[in-house]
């Protein structure tokens, strides 16, 4: 008879169940049949047709939390795994290669689990509807600077007082300053599908951001910018009263050729022609997202990144494999580096995100703490390549300077790739869009 125990045991160190569920019964003395082959069953399988002895028709909520134990493991392994995870570099990975791997979650399972959570949360925060900070020709985040100004206008003009004529001049300006920020806060929220708005919406943000400047810096500004301001404000004026303008547009070329076109040598003429259709496809609707809203090339793009940084994953353990050719390390043990490095990345990002979220809380509920998670978003950032560096000293145990010489080298090489993906992500995003 089988022993439960051992099995469960073999589970937990490898993190891949050999076999399906031991049912909790089978061993308690139970005469049980096979439902296929109507033999008696002494264990969780038959030993004539080798059917499993447990049903699979559960309650719903009985696979579902199945389902999460066997991706995260809902018991202490959890705290013992994400605390030195983030705090101690490279413990779990040598943990894990000296054999001591039942008493945290294994490296597969964790990082599937944090990039999930990492991936759900990034597009929430950053392409919500109130939060578009991928989108180029964001309306919504200049909106948020032009109240935010009027209102710090408004508490100047109630805090000054009419009693001198230095303050009766300054209330004068704030209210100017007001009256032309209203005005952009109408300009700006003007309906975007009407063609003849695009170009007042672009060109009022070009204004908010010259004025807000001249505002921060309390100086004038530079003579190009005063150039441009005046620019801008006399094509409003032609705008306003109906005449037509014409505001430079963001163009795309993706080819290599002088007319736009993309070809290679060692493709076929139809095979060429092809891609030449291909790109200027692309070209166009790369145009029209850039010269518009890009929230929907944005989220589309973002929704690549989960695949593609799974693909990324082997391709890293290689680089990995290759600068530490004589380390006698086998490539899996570089993969579980890879896993483990990448885990933490996508964990430290995480919290910062979420302070990021809860600063914007705090700025308005709990000023006081805003400094405080300030500190320890920086921290966190701070703290990301030190302990990656500190995680492959001790993983490979090379001296400090050969150790900063190839981390310096995987590092360029991983940002270079770490580009490559958000262009291909780019690039399969916009084959996506309408």
């Amino acid at each position: 008879m089988p022993n439960t125990n051992l099995i469960k045991k073999d589970i937990d160190a490898t993190g891949i169940s050999p076999l399906p569920d031991v049912p909790d019964n089978f061993n308690s003395g139970v005469e049980k049949s096979c439902e296929n082959c109507h033999q008696p069953i002494s264990g969780p399988f038959c030993g004539q047709c080798g059917q499993q002895a447990e049903s699979t028709l559960k309650y719903f909520w009985v696979v579902i939390m199945h389902l999460l134990d066997d991706i995260f493991s809902f018991d202490s392994r959890a705290a013992r795994t994400l605390f030195p995870l983030v705090a101690r570099p490279g413990f779990l990975t040598n943990e894990y290669f000296a054999g001591r791997r039942v008493h945290y979650v294994p490296p597969l399972r964790l990082y599937l689990f944090i990039s999930i959570v990492f991936f759900i949360t990034l597009n929430f925060t950053v392409l919500t509807d109130n939060n578009n900070v991928l989108n180029v020709n964001d309306n919504h985040s200049t909106i948020i600077k032009i109240n935010r100004h009027i209102d710090i206008l408004k508490e100047k003009q109630t805090n000054t007082k009419e009693n001198t004529p230095k303050n009766t001049k300054k209330l004068l300006e704030i209210s100017n300053e007001l009256n032309k920020f209203s005005t952009y806060l109408t300009d700006i929220n003007k309906d975007y599908l009407v063609e003849e708005n695009k170009n007042l919406i672009a060109l009022t943000k070009a204004l908010v951001t010259l004025d807000l400047e001249r505002f921060d810096k309390g100086k004038a500004l530079s003579k190009s910018k005063i150039e441009r301001y005046e620019l801008a404000m006399s094509k409003i004026a032609k705008i306003k009263r109906g005449e037509k303008v014409e505001v430079s547009k963001r163009t795309v070329s993706i080819g290599n050729n002088i007319d736009g076109s993309l070809t290679f040598d060692f493709l076929s003429e139809e095979s060429n022609k092809k891609l030449a259709e291909f790109s200027k496809k692309l070209s166009k609707k790369a145009e029209n997202a850039l010269n518009s809203d890009t929230t929907p090339l944005a989220k589309e793009a973002m929704s690549k990144l989960p695949q593609l940084m799974f693909i990324l994953l082997p391709l890293f353990a290689a680089l990995l494999k290759i600068m530490f050719i004589f380390s006698s390390r086998l490539y899996m043990e570089h993969l579980t580096v890879a896993l483990h490095s990448h885990s933490f990345i996508f964990f430290t990002t995480l919290l910062v995100q979420l302070l990021d979220v809860f600063y914007d809380y705090c700025e308005t509920a709990i000023p006081s703490l805003t400094g405080v998670i300030e500190f320890i978003a920086s921290a966190l950032m701070i703290w990301l390549p030190i302990y990656l560096f500190i995680m492959q000293k001790r993983i490979y145990k090379q001296g400090y300077f050969l150790t900063f010489i190839k981390y310096s080298f995987i590092g360029t090489v991983y940002m270079l790739l770490i580009v490559l993906t958000g262009v291909v992500a780019f690039i399969w995003g916009l084959t996506d869009l309408a």
